[in-house]
This record gives structure tokens, C-alpha cells and sequence, in this order.
């Protein structure tokens, strides 16, 4: 069972939040709880980032009272705006495992990009968050500090993702050089995790993301996604100018399709339709 190395109450959150592990995380998990450096490659929202903070997560809230002010897990992501998100999208979880077991110790999730200010990063050097959030120009900066450098060298895990964003650029090289950096720095072994959606070839990803001379394990469950498409015709006969009779029909079963489905998007060809579309 994948669950079955985790915490009892993980694995019971996972089950009654998530359900059933999806393929990255199945084949991801034993990977990752072996502390070899893993780089998953898997289409979007297919859960890759749950699968690489999950047992870090867990492994923090064994600690129980012994969880020190540390900074255990990095999270580094070329997308800032994508940091944000995975700060309030772990902040949920968090919390709902320690209503199941209010035994568990509280883990903090702080960001540290260029707009937190000089307050937030003061006090986080004085009492460093467990799992840190960052960019990879931020890292940077932290690498070269003091008060920076003293918080990342308790780092185990670092977690890149959309490292396709950063491979063919010079961002990439950067962060490449900082990851070096992290790992001379650090006071116990460093398990390098990459994420990301799009990646070709992957194998030249995976020597990015660890470096030379270091062995890299490959999760690659593909990049397309299954599909369920259909057809829908109204009942009215199409004609080159729909009549307001097939247009009610449309409308009626794009409503319809809306309701049942947490996102949907709409293409037409033109501006006034589109705002005739989303007026009906």
C-alpha cells in the first residue's frame, strides 16, 4: 500500500481529503523515502507537489515536541507567484492534521521572496520556519548572508519545481550554482526533489537538478492527460446565423455543463460574443 509508510494520521487525512494516490505519487513516494534525489515528470494536476512535500511533512511531524526552529525543507519555485500559492495551499492541510492529532507540533510555512519586507526577514532569521519558501534569485541572496545562511545549513530537503521554466536559460545555470552552494553548506545530507510538467529531454533535466556525478531517479508518468470529449449539437438544425431558438438551446447546455464542472472555458471568435455568451 503507498500510504502504508506514513503516520496513521496522515495516512488517514490523505485518504478521507485526497483518495487514492495518483501515479506520480505512487511511484514517486519510495523514491523520495529512500532520500535518493528524484525528479518528477507528470502533467498537471496529477498531485507532483504533494508528492514531494508529503514525506517531508511527515517526517517533520514525527519529531512531535523535539521539532526545533529549523529550517528543514526549501521549496525553491521560478514562479513567484506560484510560491504564494503553495504557501496557503500547505497552511490547509497543516492545520487539518493537527485537529486530527492535536499531538502534532505546528509547522510553519513562511515565503521569503524581493517583496517580503525587511521586518518578516528579520524575524525569520531569528526564528527560521520550517519549510521555506523562495525563488531562486532570492536563494541567492540568502546564500551570500549571514543571517541567511545560518537558516538554510539545517536544510534536508530541497524541493525545486517548474524546473522546465529555468533549463534553458541562464536562470537555470544560476540556480544550478546555487544548489552547489546549498550543499556545501548544509550540515547533513541534502535530497535534491524536481517537479514540473514539461520536460524533454528528461534525462538532461535530472543532471540539472542534481549536478555532476550524482545518480538521479526518474518518475516520468508522461505528459498527456486522459480525455473525455464530446459533441454537443443543439437540436435545431445549424444554420450560418444561428436563430435566437438555437442560441437559447446553446446557452441552456453550456449553463448546464458549467454547473456541473469546477472550471470551464469558453472560446468564441469574437469579443461581443463572448460578452454575449457570459450575459446569458
Amino acid at each position: 500500500m503507498p500510504l502504508q509508510p506514513f503516520h496513521p494520521v496522515v495516512s488517514r487525512w490523505f485518504s478521507e481529503r485526497i483518495g487514492s494516490p495518483s501515479p506520480p505519487q505512487v511511484e514517486g513516494w519510495p523514491k523520495i523515502r529512500s532520500g535518493r534525489h528524484t525528479l518528477i515528470a507528470a502533467p498537471t494536476g496529477t498531485g507532483k507537489t504533494l508528492a514531494a512535500f508529503l514525506w517531508a511533512i511527515d517526517g517533520l511531524l514525527r519529531r512531535g515536541s523535539e521539532l526545533e526552529d529549523k529550517t528543514y525543507v526549501l521549496y525553491v519555485s521560478p514562479l513567484r507567484a506560484l510560491g504564494n500559492d503553495v504557501q496557503k495551499n500547505l497552511e490547509r492541510p497543516l492545520a487539518e492534521l493537527k485537529d486530527l492529532d492535536p499531538g502534532f507540533p505546528e509547522i510553519r510555512v513562511l515565503v521569503r521572496t524581493g517583496d517580503t519586507p525587511a521586518s518578516a526577514r528579520t524575524a525569520m532569521t531569528k526564528r527560521p520556519p520550517h519549510i521555506l519558501v523562495t525563488t531562486p534569485e532570492s536563494l541567492y541572496i540568502l546564500l551570500t548572508s549571514d543571517g541567511g545562511r545560518a537558516m538554510l545549513k539545517t536544510v534536508r530537503t530541497v524541493i525545486v519545481d517548474e524546473i522546465h521554466a529555468v533549463a534553458g536559460s541562464k536562470r537555470g545555470a544560476h540556480l544550478a550554482l546555487s544548489l552547489e552552494r546549498l550543499t556545501a553548506l548544509v550540515e547533513a545530507p541534502l535530497q535534491r526533489i524536481g517537479l514540473s510538467a514539461t520536460q524533454k529531454p528528461v534525462e538532461d533535466v535530472g543532471h540539472l537538478l542534481v549536478g555532476a556525478d550524482r545518480e538521479c531517479e526518474i518518475v516520468d508518468v508522461g505528459h498527456r492527460r486522459d480525455l473525455d470529449l464530446a459533441i454537443e449539437l443543439p437540436d435545431s438544425p445549424l444554420e450560418t446565423v444561428c436563430s435566437h431558438e438555437t442560441w437559447d438551446q446553446i446557452v441552456a447546455r453550456m449553463s448546464a455543463l458549467i454547473r456541473e464542472h469546477r472550471t470551464t472555458l469558453v472560446f468564441v471568435n469574437t469579443r461581443k460574443l463572448a460578452e454575449r455568451v457570459a450575459a446569458s
